[in-house]
């Protein structure tokens, strides 16, 4: 290898035999010190502990006659009611969104029509609207008739003995929440890989048995998350019934705040807290569904909240050991 004229070349001296190497000495990894999170977490904490001080010392928000009101009958027979509609309005909302994400999947341009039409229609439309719309739906049809188009008649009924307050306040709910159930449906089918489809197809496996058996179950992952953000949306719809003359969660409230007007914010708080139970207990149950679907799809199923405050004491022991052994 040829040098340029003048440059010397230095190499490093290997190391004697009688050099001993330095003894390594333990240094204490020092973590990067973060002042502006210590900061913002202080500010946080102190607007949580002044929001907390506001609403236990503020006299306006009479804790005492919520105390009084939160188990009183007329509230918990409100909050029957809410279950009663959001129950039956979620499995009718469900089931007609499943039929409408499959009409609308269709490779019939008839049903493909139709179905936009309908989500189309219904999700444009407030829902207060459609409730006082079919409130007053016997104005326009006193009797309904199933029969031939154009033809006689098989059966007729009375529309206003069949529509009472609740199927009133059940059909309006189902009709609008199977308009965005059936876009959740169609999201999660959609997101199933096509290979599962023909591999299903290879096997020859009925169309049914296909959705039924692989495609729907894979579907379920993502259909939950969404569908459940809906169910907790459908929970406070509710309210909205109060204007068919039914006396919900919320209407019982507004009720009783006419009579008692002195009460109002104790009633709202009361109202507020029951909503924030429903939700919460919607969330959970949320969690370990989704938690027993992603079985198989996952190398390991998320913690549960008990693991994970396991898992946080273990951490905060070992830490303080460390800690203390230094």
């Amino acid at each position: 290898m040829s040098e340029s004229p003048g440059a010397t070349v230095t190499l490093p001296e290997a190391p004697t035999s009688d050099e001993q190497p330095k003894p390594l000495t333990a240094q204490r990894v020092v973590p990067l010190r973060r002042p502006g999170r210590w900061i913002a977490t202080a500010v946080v904490l102190v607007l949580v502990a002044q929001f907390v001080h506001g609403l236990v010392t503020n006299p306006f928000y009479q804790w005492a006659r919520w105390n009084y009101w939160f188990l009183r009958p007329t509230i918990l027979d409100g909050l029957l009611i809410t279950l009663e509609v959001t129950a039956f309005s979620a499995v009718l909302g469900l089931v007609g969104g499943i039929v409408l994400a499959l009409a609308r999947l269709s490779r019939s341009p008839v049903l493909r029509a139709v179905s936009w039409t309908y989500v189309w229609a219904l999700r444009s439309i407030p829902l207060i609207v459609v409730l006082i719309f079919l409130y007053n739906f016997s104005a326009l049809y006193k009797t309904l008739s199933l029969g031939i188009p154009f033809g006689p008649a098989f059966f007729t009924f009375d529309e206003s003995k069949l529509a009472t307050d609740m199927v009133v306040a059940v059909v309006g709910l189902s009709l609008n929440e199977a308009a965005y159930a059936a876009e959740v449906v169609r999201g999660g089918i959609l997101s199933v890989d096509q290979g599962q489809h023909e591999a299903a197809a290879a096997l020859g496996l009925p169309k049914g048995y296909q959705f039924r058996r692989i495609v729907f179950p894979q579907a379920l992952r993502s259909i939950i998350p969404n569908y459940v953000n809906q169910l907790i949306g459908l929970i406070k719809g509710t309210s909205l019934v109060f204007y068919v003359s039914l006396l919900d969660l919320f209407g019982s409230a507004q009720t009783m705040g006419s009579t008692y007007p002195g009460d109002i914010v104790p009633l709202l708080l009361v109202v507020t807290v029951w909503y924030l139970i429903l939700t919460s207990i919607v969330s959970v149950i949320q969690f370990y569904v989704e938690r027993h679907y992603a079985r198989g799809a996952t190398r390991s199923l998320p913690s549960t909240p008990l693991q994970k405050l396991r898992t946080g004491l273990s951490d905060l022991r070992t830490r303080i050991r460390r800690e203390a052994a230094v």
